[in-house]
């Protein structure tokens, strides 16, 4: 059981740092930041203009579907690294599975590309 528990030490030393850093990060502006805030900093807009519409106002289905698009790129290029680093130990298999899966993103893209996601006007 200890040797189990010394597997998992640097786990926790790591958790132990990163709480620490990021503690500090939050903390830190709090102490060394300059507070003077005036009536025109603490207003609901900074904007230099007054706010128009209803905050709740629809939004272009365009928007969604660029966004959409860019995750599955996303994810795309975070399946690849790890593919491309253990090609050489996974083989043809591996290869013919990623060939398959890039092209049914491309058709995928291809697709949003004819219908006109992309084009804003």
């Amino acid at each position: 059981m200890e040797r189990l528990l010394l597997e998992y030490l640097p786990i926790l030393i790591f958790i132990g740092i990163a709480a620490v850093i990021g503690g500090a990060l939050v903390l830190i502006p709090f102490l060394i930041a300059p507070s003077k805030p005036d009536p025109e900093k603490l207003s609901a807009y900074e904007c230099g203009f007054n706010a128009f519409g209803d905050a709740r106002m629809k939004f272009d289905v365009r928007f969604y579907l660029v966004s959409i698009l860019f995750i599955i790129f996303d994810l795309e290029v975070a399946f690849l690294l790890p593919w491309a680093i253990t090609l050489g130990a996974t083989g043809v298999f591996a290869f013919w599975a990623m060939v398959a899966f890039l092209g049914i993103l491309t058709v995928g893209f291809v697709y949003e590309w004819k219908k006109g996601a992309l084009e804003w006007e």
